[in-house]
């Protein structure tokens, strides 16, 4: 019995030790930025909200390794740019539809959540037609193409105002909150 309980105490000991060994390694160190010498700051820096001279801007950074065809290269890189801008601006209309419900429920109107959200959300597809490639880097290392795609707050606020199929009360709270919700959204993301 007592052999058979030391057995056990080491059985345990070892799968414990093997625990922790995975937990540890499990954590891995992110760094905001890649550090790749002599690229420019937007590919070190990557996808971001960016409030500056400028405008408010959405900032996507997509690249693609290569490929053999450097149109194709390309293209990749263009569209997960894109597809960045789009990740994080669906993250933004978000808090957009969370903030604009909550208002609209203190102020005592009732409002279809579910109705007001898929609005919000569908503006995701018509106001990426504003999002535009800026610029392209490719590392002569590694070949990888990096390109970077921007959408303006300003757009987004054009596009809304030109809908005519939203609800004038969610246009209106867009049209006046739009800039303080990206300021906010881009300080919590820093």
């Amino acid at each position: 019995m007592k052999h058979q309980n030391s057995s056990w105490a080491s059985v345990l000991m070892i799968a414990a030790a093997i625990i922790l060994a995975a937990c540890s390694t499990s954590q891995t160190q992110l760094e905001s930025e890649l550090g790749i010498k002599g690229a420019p700051d937007w590919v070190n820096k990557g996808t971001a909200y960016v409030n500056n001279k400028d405008g408010r801007l959405f900032l996507g950074v997509g690249s693609a390794a290569p490929m053999g065809d450097d149109s194709l290269q390309r293209a990749t890189a263009d569209d997960r740019a894109r597809a960045e801008v789009a990740r994080i601006f669906s993250s933004y209309l978000d808090v957009v539809s969370n903030d604009y419900q909550a208002s609209a429920k203190s102020g005592g109107n009732s409002v279809n959540e579910e109705a007001v959200s898929r609005q919000i959300k569908n503006l995701t597809k018509i106001d990426l037609a504003g999002a535009k490639i800026i610029a392209h880097w490719k590392d002569t290392k590694t070949k990888t193409l990096w390109s970077i795609c921007e959408l303006d707050i300003k757009a987004v606020k054009d596009n809304v105002a030109a809908r005519h199929d939203m609800n004038e009360d969610v246009q209106r709270y867009i049209q006046s909150n739009a800039d303080n919700i990206f300021d906010r959204v881009s300080k919590e993301k820093k």
